[in-house]
């Protein structure tokens, strides 16, 4: 560990008094002289402290703005190691602090918040202006750094930050997470970053307070090492009673090929290539229907609540004296964690079975143990970093926080008002024709769409990255950019950051020194054909980022493509090999190690492209939709969504939790491949056959598939962005079921109703933007003081109106639905209004989801329209939801520009004021070009039973024209 020497030593009281004062000079009348245990100063920003506990040396206090406070703490004497943060765009205010002095602490204060700062630890205490505890340290600590595979700087060490539990406090955000849950306090998760899962280092509290940990490697809450083999926790007992291990049995299908004792089944990871870190026994190699039984007992060292992680693909099953506690299918490629937490007994022997069936896949079985507990308190641990570095925002309500997060990391975009129509997908269009066609086949049915996608493998099959198409699949991309135009939609291309070495855009990257060379050096071909070798760009590096965008606009950008889809940016250069060597292709990159900055490729990689066009085509607003983001994403123009999930119940369930995750981390725009990237076999295949039209399946599944895919899209019509995606069978809603059929008809009802509700949509979408808004809301944000809702992960808001509870489960016909205390609620399906602080047995027929409305909620919606830029000046429906006050200020831009950064754009405020029975449309508020200066406003009452709050067709109940100034409307008794 380097060792370091501090300029800031303890000094005669004679000799540090001036200089104390004189760097307090603000401060009138000065206090009393004391004797210090420790100096400190004042700067510019805030206050450095002298130090001397556990290895830091010095501490520094930054005053970003009011409410936000950055800490700071190191070894070291000065900060001038501390890499530039990538998240962080704001900068210190430089003033708007006081600070106060006694023999034993320091408290900094700004008019909305207080760091009191302990002299003699250095530990830093947060309060808000009226004294309330938000935060407050315990102990922070350095480790040697050993987890990074590359040369390790002497000023680097692994950090950890630990603070004072707080009974009761729930932690939300930090970005996808793919477990279900949304409160995290007490919680072992893991900041990393994987196909399915995204990290951005923002946490909200309960207490008052969002925290930002600024640092770009992987981090971990709650235990600082990762979860560990069965053996660090457990004694076990193979089926015949031999300690040491259990019994693990390999299956030909049912031929028993091996039985023996294992302590680890240990298949996670590839070494390189094709090879397995371990490999198979050789009774099992050539097996072609691999099965591993594995079983035992298992003794636990400790009581409490024990934590299994089971990292799988392939069909998995665990289960504990009988009782199953995971199930679980994943495609061979892309495995990842299913979590259990079960209370055990100290010395107690649990009967352990596992079944895995392999598909070619991956499997670990890990296991967090019980924390002690004077652990329980909040704790961020990173592999590596210069120092513990963090933002406090204070923030009475979580909206509060996001909004201080965003004041750091740069404001959210508001991306082009196609984006919130309908998106249509698939893996993959083949050619040009049949993605035309496909589009073609929506406008012929008239069904809403807005933007389809032309997914990867468009280039010759030996031309990765070369940006060029097929000429024999798409003999005219232009052309088919132009087409997709006349008909009134937009089409994102994907392009990822991956090059065959045979490109001559490799060869330019290459000859900057911007490519990964070591996945070609390990001979790490890709699953293509016969596989050919390949390497990603070091997007940390600025001028290889300037020369990826250049060959993108180049090659791409000319041809009109309206948005750009950045695969595999994790970056997933050679799938399923451990972190470790993760790390290490991505060592040395322009900014240090892999293991430093793991988890941050997608931000600065995106944020060029965003820039990028913005520079080329400054009237458009750029899109990007990114299979990975960190903190900042959203100043990037960009979306995430949450990679290659699976068609399967439970995993339909877990996306509503980790969108309401990503939500809660600051980030407004977030999406998910309708029904799930990758079915089974029996869905995808049938006599050997590929599916595409649904009646292609085998008999036995059809209505199976199409009872999941409805579920899915019904949800998806309520989530930031309403995208349909996947492998066969296809995905287009006319393939998924015959047109005149039931499932048919909810699919094109929830498309419309999407459509329907533009007007409230796209004003969540200008929120977002100039309110800092939240579209997919957790239900703690809107009732923080209904303590039923702190950890409810299958409902959440969208927007301030609608509650919207996902089906989730198979073959149910209901579903229950707790409806937030303090507001009575409208069942949007049929008009009935329920009291709130209830769970009820919401009905769910097939062709409906449960869905509810606040009253008080006043829903704008428009006409029937095909895509978001029709109708723009029609008439709106002001739907009220009587029974509470209640106001909604209507958004309007000319969603394509960005005009709307320097105030272009128009509200018209409506307020509700329910006892009189009285609607008052308010001046209006802004212009923007094009404009329709009157509107026709129709009005509804929504009261209860009767005419269905859906049906927009509906007569209203009154209509009222509108020139921008307020005019009142009665509700008649």
């Amino acid at each position: 560990m380097r060792q370091s020497t501090r300029t800031l030593r303890f000094l005669p009281g004679l000799m540090i008094l001036p200089w104390l004062f004189a760097c307090n000079a603000e401060q009138a009348p000065a206090p009393e002289p004391v004797v210090q245990t420790a100096a400190w100063r004042s700067t510019n920003d805030g206050v450095v402290v002298a130090i001397d506990r556990d290895g830091f040396n010095t501490l520094r206090l930054q005053v970003i703005d009011d409410a936000i406070v950055r800490v700071t703490a190191t070894p070291g004497d000065d900060f001038s190691n501390l890499p530039d943060t990538l998240m962080v765009v704001a900068r210190p205010a430089g003033g708007g602090f006081t600070t106060e002095s006694t023999e034993d602490s320091l408290i900094l204060k700004t008019e909305t918040l207080r760091a009191e700062v302990e002299l003699a630890s250095g530990a830093v205490r947060f309060t808000d202006a009226a004294g309330r505890e938000l935060l407050a340290e315990t102990q922070r600590s350095l480790a040697p750094v050993d987890a990074d595979p590359g040369e390790v700087d002497e000023d680097s060490f692994a950090v950890r930050q630990r603070f004072q539990p707080r009974p009761g406090e729930a932690i939300y955000g930090l970005g996808q997470q793919q477990d279900g849950r949304v409160d995290y306090a007490g919680e072992n998760i893991e900041l990393t970053t994987h196909n399915i899962e995204i990290s951005i280092p923002f946490l909200v509290s309960s207490a008052g307070y969002g925290l930002l940990w600024n640092n770009t490697s992987v981090t971990r809450l709650g235990d600082p090492a990762p979860a560990q083999p069965l053996t660090a926790g457990f004694d076990l007992i193979d089926a015949n009673g031999e300690p040491g291990g259990l019994t693990a049995r390999y299956y030909d299908g049912e031929t028993l090929l091996l039985e023996r004792s294992e302590a680890d089944l240990d298949y996670q990871f590839l070494d390189h290539a094709s090879v397995r870190e371990h490999p198979l026994p050789p009774e099992a190699e050539d097996a072609e229907n691999l099965r591993i039984e594995w079983a035992g007992t298992i003794v636990p060292r400790r009581d409490g609540r024990h934590e299994f992680k089971m990292y799988s693909s392939g069909y998995a099953r665990l289960s504990l004296d009988g009782e199953t506690l995971l199930d679980r299918w994943r495609m061979n490629w892309n495995p990842w964690f299913h979590n259990a937490s079960v209370e055990l007994e100290k010395g107690r022997a649990y009967r352990l079975a596992l079944d895995w069936t392999m598909q070619g896949g991956y499997f670990r079985l890990l296991h967090y143990g019980p924390g002690p507990k004077d652990e329980r308190g909040l704790s961020l641990a990173s592999e590596t970093g210069k120092a513990v570095d963090y933002y406090v925002v204070a923030g009475a309500t979580a909206d509060d926080a996001i909004a201080g997060y965003r004041r750091l990391t740069g404001k959210a975009t508001l991306l082009p008002k196609w984006a919130f129509g309908f998106w249509q997908s698939r893996e993959r269009y083949t050619s040009q024709d049949e993605l035309l066609a496909n589009l073609e086949a929506y406008r012929e049915r008239k069904i809403p769409i807005d933007n389809i996608v032309l997914d990867w493998s468009y280039w010759p099959v030996d031309a990765w990255g070369s940006h060029e198409f097929d000429p024999e699949f798409f003999p005219d991309p232009g052309a088919m950019v132009d087409r997709v135009h006349e008909l009134g939609a937009r089409i994102m291309i994907s392009v990822w950051p991956k090059f065959y070495p045979s490109t001559e855009h490799y060869a330019e990257l290459n000859s900057n020194g911007c490519m990964f060379n070591k996945n070609i050096e390990e001979k790490n071909y890709d699953w293509i054909g016969e596989g050919y070798l390949n390497a990603f760009y070091d997007a940390f590096g600025d001028s290889c980022r300037s020369v990826y965008w250049q060959q993108i606009a180049d090659s791409l950008n000319v041809l009109g493509f309206d948005a750009w889809w950045l695969d595999a940016v994790e970056p997933d250069m050679h799938s399923n090999l451990s972190w470790r060597h993760r790390k290490d292709l991505m060592t040395p990159n322009a900014l240090g190690t892999g293991a430093e900055y793991f988890n941050a490729y997608a931000l600065p990689h995106a944020e060029t492209v965003y820039r990028g066009e913005r520079a080329i085509d400054s009237e458009q607003r750029s899109f990007i939709l990114t299979r990975s983001g960190f903190g900042g994403i959203q100043r990037t123009g960009s979306a995430v969504w949450s990679g290659d999930i699976v068609t399967r119940w439970s995993n339909l369930r877990e996306q509503i939790a980790a969108g309401i995750g990503v939500g809660l981390a600051g980030m407004p725009y977030w999406t998910f491949d309708i029904g799930g990237f990758t079915p089974e076999d029996h869905f995808r295949y049938n006599d050997g056959k590929a599916v595409g039209h649904f009646s292609e399946m085998a008999p036995e599944y059809q209505a199976d598939w199409q009872e999941i895919n409805l579920r899915w899209f019904q949800f998806g019509a309520f989530t930031p962005l309403f995208r349909s995606h996947g492998q066969n069978p296809y995905r287009e809603i006319f393939n998924l079921a015959d047109e005149g059929s039931a499932v048919y008809d909810s699919f094109v009802w929830y498309t419309r109703l999407r459509y329907r509700l533009m007007p409230y949509i796209y004003t969540l979408a200008g929120d977002a933007y100039h309110r800092d808004g939240t579209m997919m809301r957790g239900l703690v944000m809107d009732f923080p003081q209904d303590p039923q809702v702190r950890d409810i992960a299958t409902e959440y808001l969208f927007g301030p109106a609608f509650l919207v509870a996902p089906v989730y489960e198979p073959g149910v016909d209901s579903r229950a639905v707790y409806l937030p205390g303090g507001a009575d609620w409208y069942d949007f399906n049929s008009g009935q209004r329920l009291a709130g602080g209830q769970t009820i047995d919401a009905a769910a027929p097939l062709s409906r989801m449960p869905l509810f409305v606040r009253a008080g909620s006043i829903v704008p919606s428009g006409p029937a329209i095909q895509h978001t830029f029709e109708g723009t000046d029609a008439p709106l429906t002001l739907n009220v939801y009587t029974g509470a006050d209640g106001s909604f200020e209507i958004y309007e831009d000319d969603g394509a520009s960005y005009a709307y950064e320097s105030g272009e754009w128009a509200r018209i405020p409506v307020r509700w004021d329910d006892a009189a029975g009285r609607l008052t449309l308010g001046d209006r508020e802004g212009r923007f070009p094009g404009m329709s200066a009157a509107r026709d406003i129709h009005v509804r009452w929504i009261t209860g039973p009767g005419t269905p709050p859906g049906d927009f067709d509906a007569e209203p109940d009154t209509s009222v024209v509108y020139t921008g100034v307020s005019l009142t409307v009665e509700r008649e008794p």
